[in-house]
């Protein structure tokens, strides 16, 4: 049995407040009730209002699909133009570039980074592949509320992320874990683009190892 000693150390107070802050923002996200949510809402009634086509994706949209992610900001997926007339409409107004000239935007009223996929640029590495961010007008299924990728496609756009660049790993633990939590078939791989399917098929065989109780 542990038995706590003098020479034990000690947690330091801002790491302590930090786990303390990640767990109240956490109850806040799972409820909905964080500035994340406040900003996606925020964002999404204002493309909703210019009529720019979009799509939710990143970690925000793995919760449509049953794997429960936190995140800090909201990933969406506009064509070019889309983002040209979201600035024009609303720089100033309550959101501000990251940078001058950058793609990403902050919510400045609730502090929150919008980061920004354009169709037709491609994920991971950002070089010239197979697979490129599909036009949301084209491929997006939107419900009362919110408009989303189908999985497959956000599937097919994490493996590629996750196989071209190795600080985007977590797109290939994403995929195990929807994998999991979906039950999904070995065979979906079929359904996905070429240069993707062995590494769906890898991820696959991982999902089905048990964990320990």
């Amino acid at each position: 049995m542990y038995e706590p000693t003098s020479r034990a150390r000690r947690l330091q107070p801002r790491i302590e407040e930090r786990f303390l802050s990640g767990a109240r923002e956490a109850t806040r996200f799972f409820v909905q009730k964080s500035n994340v949510h406040l900003a996606l809402e925020r964002l999404v009634d204002r493309l909703t209002k210019l009529e720019i086509p979009y799509a939710i994706v990143g970690a925000l949209s793995l919760n449509a699909y049953g794997y429960q992610r936190t995140t800090s900001d909201v990933d969406v997926l506009v064509r070019r133009e889309g983002l040209d007339a979201f600035k024009e409409a609303h720089l100033g107004r309550g959101y501000v570039e990251k940078f001058p000239g950058s793609k990403g935007l902050r919510d400045a009223t609730q502090n929150i980074e919008i980061d920004v996929l354009i169709t037709g640029d491609y994920p991971g590495d950002g070089k010239r592949k197979p697979i490129a961010f599909p036009d949301p007008a084209e491929v997006a299924e939107r419900g009362e509320r919110f408009a989303l990728l189908p999985l497959p496609t956000l599937l097919e756009l994490k493996l590629a992320s996750g196989m071209t660049a190795p600080h985007r790993l977590r797109d290939l633990a994403d995929v195990l874990e929807l994998v999991r939590i979906n039950e999904l078939d070995e065979e979906l791989a079929g359904s996905l683009h070429p240069y993707v399917r062995e590494k769906y098929r890898e991820l696959w065989q991982a999902a089905q190892v048990e964990g320990e109780e």
